[in-house]
């Protein structure tokens, strides 16, 4: 249990966090069990001694290390081969890093079986307590490696760990250290192989990390990068890359750069409510921190505004405050912990000008932020006449996810456009759109004169034409996201099939 938790944590950078992963890991490592669990029932008739045993665990122990290994091959070359889908692709990586380990490991339980079984009359007491004792042992790696090992130590070094303890095993169960004779060859290098891998696995994780472990920082949440990258201009920019998505572009000495285009409407918007108020001071709240590009925005912009940040990472808030100019105890105020549950704990309702929505991770979607019951949340948490205005990934032409999010968006907001830089949901492509939801109704006429009139320019946002959204929106199938019924990746799926996975 152990390293099937580790597992999700490695797979991150490569295949993203989704259903997809867990349901990889979890089928790849029982898959590699129960082929453990044959072949070490044919072992253990055949070779039933405790050198057999320390055998296995000394294997066990390799293949381990062997994760290690492989996570820096992966990490460095694109081995997976294209066209295959995310599906196929999840799976394929999965099994290529801890197939072998959980096949190793599986031999181990038929042993000691065959060991411990004395008397006819008690094997099911026999197995009954060997099953149990290993279901404890389950039990205690789960709770330990999901609350503190990873915090502590980190994924990598976990791994070591467990194949140091496997070793350590070998050494007690395997009848070797008692023994007065030199020992057989086999063992002889065996031990070696060992001894070089934790030698090799340590030198690594100490001098060269990020060949194994491509991360800036790693949390319980992400595997957290930050590097630099030049732009067409010169302009010198810090990216973060949270697991394999390059989430946030951050000029650390000026605020107001922003780098996507969807965050150009966001500030369309948020000048638009700011016209409309007639004041600077705007109450926000981000559903994501992230690079936290654009509260800072907002914050050097819009002179006495409030900006609270609901970031279930305290390591990327902090990585934010170390690389990507973030100045703490400002204007900007971070409340820690799943988005949906802290937004049912802010003190006052209806407080909010405007609530942006930006914790939609690409491949990793938190499905339970774009049911119905959120939207009822964010709907309460606005002030009449707020929008709520949040970042969908999707081809519009052919998938149906951000459809069913503005479906499901429009049950709670009686007025719901969806906006774009251009007007690329006639593309068969996928790209970024804006959905926004309001009490109030949109003129596309008064946003233009509005923003013209300020001094902006003509506003880069597009809405697509009413008539148009609300004839997809009636169209099969009429997909509605609810916390009982939420198939986000499955909807998303189609969109990673298309661009070559």
């Amino acid at each position: 249990m152990v390293v099937e938790l580790v597992a999700g944590r490695l797979l991150a950078p490569y295949v993203g966090v989704s259903l997809y992963t867990w349901t990889s890991v979890i089928g790849v490592v029982l898959a590699g069990i129960s082929l453990g669990n044959f072949a070490g029932g044919l072992i253990a008739d055949r070779y039933p001694s405790a050198r057999t045993l320390g055998i296995l665990f000394g294997l066990s122990s390799l293949a381990t290390l062997g994760v290690l290994a492989s996570t820096a091959v992966l990490g460095r070359l694109d081995l997976v081969p294209s066209g295959i889908g995310l599906q196929g692709r999840t799976v394929l990586v999965t099994a290529t890093l801890f197939f072998l380990p959980s096949a190793m490991m599986g031999t181990i339980t038929p042993v000691v079986v065959k060991l411990t079984l004395r008397d006819l009359a008690r094997t099911g007491h026999l197995v009954g307590r060997i099953y149990a004792c290993g279901a404890l042992g389950s039990i205690a790696g789960t709770f330990l490696t999901g609350f503190w090992l990873i915090s502590l130590f980190g994924t990598r070094k976990i791994v070591l760990g467990v194949a140091l303890v496997l070793l350590l095993l070998a050494l007690a169960t395997g009848d070797i250290i008692r023994r007065r004779r030199v020992l057989p060859r086999i063992e002889l290098v065996g031990a070696a192989l060992l001894v070089l891998g934790f030698a090799a696995s340590w030198r690594w994780l100490v001098d060269h990390g990020r060949l194994i472990a491509p991360c800036t920082l790693e949390t319980n949440y992400y595997c957290i990068r930050v590097d630099e990258q030049k732009q067409g201009d010169g302009r010198l920019v810090r990216r973060l890359v949270l697991d394999h998505l390059i989430h946030s572009y951050a000029d650390i000495n000026d605020p107001t750069y922003l780098q996507y285009g969807y965050e150009s409407i966001f500030a369309d918007i948020t000048a638009y409510t700011a016209l409309k108020k007639g004041a600077s001071d705007l109450s926000t709240l981000f559903i994501g921190g992230g690079g936290y590009t654009y509260p800072r925005y907002v914050e050097s912009i819009y002179r006495g505004s409030t900006a609270d940040v609901l970031e279930i990472d305290p390591g990327v808030t902090l990585t934010a405050e170390l690389y990507l100019g973030l100045a703490p105890g400002r204007g900007i105020t971070t409340h820690y912990g799943d988005a949906r549950t802290t937004l049912q704990t802010l003190p006052r309702q209806h407080q909010y000008d405007l609530i942006f929505g930006d914790a939609f991770n690409d491949l990793s979607v938190p499905y339970h932020l774009t049911t119905k019951e959120f939207d009822v949340l964010v709907e309460q948490a606005l002030s009449p006449g707020g929008y709520y205005v949040a970042n969908v990934i999707d081809n519009y032409q052919k998938g149906q996810f951000v459809k069913a999010f503005l479906r499901t968006l429009h049950l709670v907001f009686p007025y719901v456009y969806l906006l774009a830089d251009g007007r690329s949901w006639n593309l068969d492509a996928q790209n970024t759109y804006i959905v926004v939801g309001s009490d109030r109704p949109f003129s596309d006429v008064d946003f233009a004169v509005r923003l013209t009139r300020s001094g902006r320019g003509m506003p880069i946002t597009q809405r697509m034409p009413p008539e148009q959204l609300a004839h997809d929106l009636a169209a099969e199938p009429r997909i509605v996201l609810t916390d009982d019924y939420v198939p986000v990746d499955n909807l998303l799926a189609p969109l990673f099939d298309q661009r070559g996975f």
